[in-house]
């Protein structure tokens, strides 16, 4: 078991298998794309730990509080890694984490976006420390997302070849 993994099963967190898309929706993309030593993220939403999407859906500020955006960022992240997991074969393979892009889906007036991706930030720098985890970022706030999840994040990581 690679030191990424252990982590996570020290604390208790599994990463979904691959994302059943909700009916009638087609994804012709790559989840992770490795160009060179980069890989690229797609958008990623949370997850359920059998793959479906998690079900917890609205606007952060409206129809759900910070700690439900930020839980839902964390849920992301889980996702984010076990696509990154499937591509890559070992997330000890990521020897950086470059660059995060969160959105969250905000009411009206909403303001704490980076509160809410912080769910994300916080559990990549708990498994990668300081060195490898630390990344730069934005958080923004949307009017919708697909099939109303309430955060999405797409990313990059720099990697092992």
């Amino acid at each position: 078991m690679s030191q990424i993994e252990q982590r996570l099963n020290d604390l208790g967190l599994t990463l979904p298998p691959a994302l059943t898309p909700p009916p009638g929706i087609i994804l012709p993309f790559a989840m992770v794309k490795v160009v060179g030593n980069r890989a690229l993220v797609s958008g990623h939403g949370p997850q359920n730990p059998d793959g479906s999407m998690q079900g917890l859906t609205g606007r952060v500020g409206e129809d759900l509080n910070d700690q439900q955006g930020y839980d839902a960022a964390k849920l992301t992240a889980l996702s984010v890694l076990g696509s990154l997991k499937r591509a890559l074969g070992d997330l000890d393979r990521i020897q950086q984490w470059v660059k995060i892009f969160g959105m969250v889906s905000s009411a009206p007036g909403y303001q704490k976006q980076p509160n809410v991706i912080n769910g994300f930030s916080d559990l990549i720098l708990e498994l990668y420390g300081p060195e490898r985890g630390l990344h730069a970022r934005s958080a923004v706030g949307m009017a919708e997302l697909p099939f109303g999840i309430p955060v999405e994040v797409e990313c990059e990581v720099e990697i092992q070849p």
